[in-house]
């Protein structure tokens, strides 16, 4: 049974703790034993990225109890959808803001770790995760949190920014189209607080409206724009466009 509006402050208060306790084992880093492709000359024996998963949880237009979770995984080098999993369930975890992964982390990790335990050889290297990592009220968004708990590196893709460390998505879009900076692909997101929480992108040429690129976890920014780019045909990743694909 769904917790009722008088349990959600002692809900937050265990959330608050336990995400506070999962943010000591973040790591903002690169942290893995790949290396991106490049057209240079690559050692035989060098693991190169070549598995990049997407995940996402929709949800029921007729019933919002009713959710879809989704994970694909992607050939870096085809975009090709290699690998593609989804469950139906009911979800009873209310949806509080800055929480969002108490409620939706469970299902996309029950998912991974099906594929993780089965020895499944295309288990993916890097995770994109539709919803933010750093940038997030709290620093710790979905892609921090399934990142830390599956123990993979993690990239936040976020389509919208609501306010964030004095950021707006109406102030960061007439940055994006300031004087000097509307040629740029992208621009860095650094709060009133002086932390550097992402990068606003312009993923396509044609492409009007940016999206929320953050660290989520083992994966530096530099890194987390560089896969973006390796993976972009439209406005949003293919692993996270592919992802979104709803089967409803």
């Amino acid at each position: 049974m769904e917790e009722g509006s008088s349990d959600i402050p002692e809900l937050q208060k265990s959330w608050m703790d336990a995400q506070d306790l999962l943010r000591r084992r973040l790591v903002t880093e690169d942290s893995f034993t790949w290396r991106l492709p490049s057209p240079t000359f690559t050692k035989a024996e060098e693991e190169v990225l070549k598995y990049v998963g997407g995940v996402d949880l929709s949800f029921s237009k007729d019933d919002p109890s009713l959710a879809c979770a989704a994970l694909v995984v992607l050939n870096l080098s085809s975009l090709q959808v290699v690998y593609e999993k989804f469950s139906i369930l009911n979800l009873h975890v209310p949806y509080v803001p800055g929480f969002l992964a108490f409620r939706e982390a469970p299902a996309l990790l029950d998912l991974l770790e099906r594929m993780r335990s089965n020895g499944h050889p295309l288990y993916p290297q890097l995770l994109m995760v539709d919803g933010n990592g750093l940038l997030h009220p709290r620093g710790f968004g979905l892609a921090c949190h399934l990142g830390v708990q599956a123990n993979l590196p993690t990239i936040g893709i976020g389509k919208n920014l609501h306010h964030v460390d004095g950021l707006s998505q109406l102030e960061v879009r007439k940055l994006l189209e300031a004087r000097g900076n509307s040629n740029k692909d992208y621009i860095t997101l650094t709060g009133c607080s002086g932390q550097t929480l992402g990068l606003a992108v312009r993923s396509t040429q044609s492409s009007l409206n940016p999206i929320f690129v953050s660290i989520g976890h083992r994966v530096s920014l530099a890194t987390a724009i560089e896969v973006v780019k390796m993976t972009c045909k439209y406005r949003v990743p293919e692993p996270i466009r592919q992802v979104n694909i709803s089967y409803f």
